[in-house]
């Protein structure tokens, strides 16, 4: 009788145990998803697609604006804080892109363009290897606290979306952009625009040259 009552206790402890440790998960997975989603992005991403750059354009004053590759659009408003891109033409009348002190120049500007920041396009140029690649977030996270009072709907969860602009010229050069943002699930309409901000943590969040 003793020998089964140690053993119902041992398992209502065990029992116990994984409760707590569930009920943690569940919080932790509810009030610190956009964190935990963020640290797991570190060790890898789930691609969803990769096309080839067909143009390339430019919206803006020369420092934030937009740049539009294919027909995404791209922002470069929001920043992180090592970053501080410039675009503009080169001397040479090229579409070109200016971070840490290094010039990516896209290619050339048409003749009748003058130059002027506030909007430039181009094309990949013979030889040049252009893709726009959009991955996601592994983990996903749910929002059962979100709601939005002016329209009434909210998501139910959330995860991160990825654009890296890859560029490599024949001569070697090379441009690697990326930029995070977050996605919202709806119950129903399921997955939307994957462009939302979060303060501190979307935006562009890296850009590598090597020429």
């Amino acid at each position: 009788m003793a020998h089964s009552f140690c053993l119902v206790r041992k398992l209502l402890v065990t029992f116990g145990i994984f409760v707590v440790c569930g009920v943690a998960i569940l919080a932790a997975w509810i009030f610190e998803g956009h964190q935990l989603s963020l640290f797991v992005d570190r060790f890898g991403t789930i691609g969803i697609n990769s096309t080839k750059v067909n143009s390339i354009a430019y919206e803006g004053s020369g420092t934030g604006g937009i740049l539009i590759v294919n027909d995404v659009r791209l922002g470069l408003n929001e920043v992180t804080s090592n970053l501080s891109p410039s675009v503009g033409s080169t001397k040479d009348n090229q579409f070109a892109l200016a971070s840490g002190g290094k010039v990516f120049a896209f290619g050339p500007l048409p003749s009748t363009t003058d130059g002027a920041a506030d909007h430039l396009a181009t094309v990949p140029t013979s030889g040049d290897e252009a893709f726009l690649v959009t991955r996601r977030s592994v983990l996903i996270w749910p929002t059962p606290f979100d709601f939005n009072f002016m329209t009434g709907q909210s998501p139910s969860w959330k995860r991160h979306i990825y654009y890296q602009l890859r560029w490599k010229k024949p001569s070697g050069g090379i441009l690697e952009m990326l930029w995070r943002y977050e996605q919202y699930f709806y119950p129903h309409t399921g997955w939307g625009s994957g462009f939302m901000t979060r303060q501190g943590s979307t935006g562009l969040i890296r850009i590598d040259i090597r020429l």
